[in-house]
């Protein structure tokens, strides 16, 4: 009953902040003064051209009326038509979607190992481990775009060792991402160009959720090894492994998780500036070329379904924290 109880507190406040940002992105659409009229019937159109284009858009409705049809695109998956492309912003972003995607999970992966394998090398001071540590403590303090430019500056034009733009690998595949389509079309050669192609715009987006993941993992599993539950299973005989998988891993793993899926979240936010740097055709592309032009819609696009990810991928990190320590569906 208490995880029933947690799992439709947390599916509320799901809804009610997707609802808060529809609700600041119809705000933005009606003062940012972009005429929908002029962009979609074009800004020479006769009066009642322009009359029939206003109530065909139902411009003339009442403002809360146009809330609720808002809303009702965005629930239906109708999120109006980009001014620039003339085409359905939702067919849009189902283009450039898996691309963005693509290149967050490689990351997030990417900064899962590197943020473990910090907590461990500071706990069992590995060889090398401290030039890691540091390694990874300079590189977070740089901006990711900066990573990004001076990734392609050691690793393309001085090594040679990586390419600086695109994706590789198999395009046009059934998922769009090209690592998997690669993978599904059994062809080693361009699943390995692809790894090529996203090497170095994952590991400048990956740097700084791995050093915050692995500082928060390092803390718990050294509370965790000092509680005293802990040295009461030792004292009991269990052996190593099994105190670590049963009785630190689990305790450790609440702040790690919770952690890890506020680090995904952002990199939502900064894979829009990485993919500017490498040219990589996902949504930050999709969003660089809406802006200059004030396409409203497929800019509020964009903006709704990175949110949205956000809340949700956080939603699910505390369904699971609840699921690892039932102890917080029942506070």
């Amino acid at each position: 009953m208490p995880h029933l109880r947690f799992l439709a507190v947390r599916l509320a406040s799901l809804l009610g902040l997707l609802l808060v940002l529809s609700f600041v992105l119809f705000l933005l659409q009606e003062v940012s003064g972009a005429d929908p009229v002029a962009a979609t019937i074009g800004g020479n159109a006769s009066p009642e051209a322009v009359a029939a284009a206003r109530e065909r858009l139902g411009l003339d409705d009442p403002a809360p009326e146009r809330y609720l049809a808002f809303v009702g695109g965005l629930v239906t998956g109708d999120l109006g038509t980009s001014f620039r492309t003339r085409r359905p912003v939702m067919e849009d972003i189902s283009a450039y979607l898996p691309a963005t995607l693509e290149l967050v999970l490689v990351s997030f992966v990417a900064a899962l190992v590197l943020g473990t394998l910090f907590a461990v090398s500071s706990m069992l001071r590995w060889r090398l481990s401290g030039l890691f540590r540091g390694l990874l403590f300079l590189g977070s303090t740089a901006p990711t775009f900066m990573l990004g430019i001076v990734g392609l500056i050691v690793f393309y034009k001085l090594l040679g060792w990586l390419p600086a733009s695109g994706r590789g690998g198999v395009t046009g595949g059934p998922t769009g991402m090209t690592i998997l389509d690669s993978l599904l079309a059994g062809d080693l050669a361009a699943v390995g160009d692809a790894l090529a192609h996203v090497a170095l715009p994952a590991a400048a987006l990956a740097v700084g959720p791995a050093l915050a993941i692995g500082r928060v993992l390092r803390s718990s599993l050294t509370e965790t090894l000092r509680s005293d539950h802990v040295r009461t299973a030792t004292a009991k005989g269990l052996s190593e492994s099994q105190v670590l998988r049963r009785h630190v891993l689990r305790n450790s793993l609440n702040a790690a998780l919770s952690m890890s899926a506020l680090q995904l979240g952002f990199m939502f936010g900064g894979v829009l500036l990485i993919e500017g740097v490498f040219t990589w055709g996902g949504l930050g592309s999709y969003l660089s070329a809406s802006l200059p032009v004030a396409d409203f819609p497929a800019i509020a696009g964009v903006t709704f379904v990175l949110g949205g990810l956000y809340v949700v991928v956080n939603t699910v990190a505390d369904l699971l924290q609840s699921v690892a320590d039932p102890r917080i569906s029942v506070s």
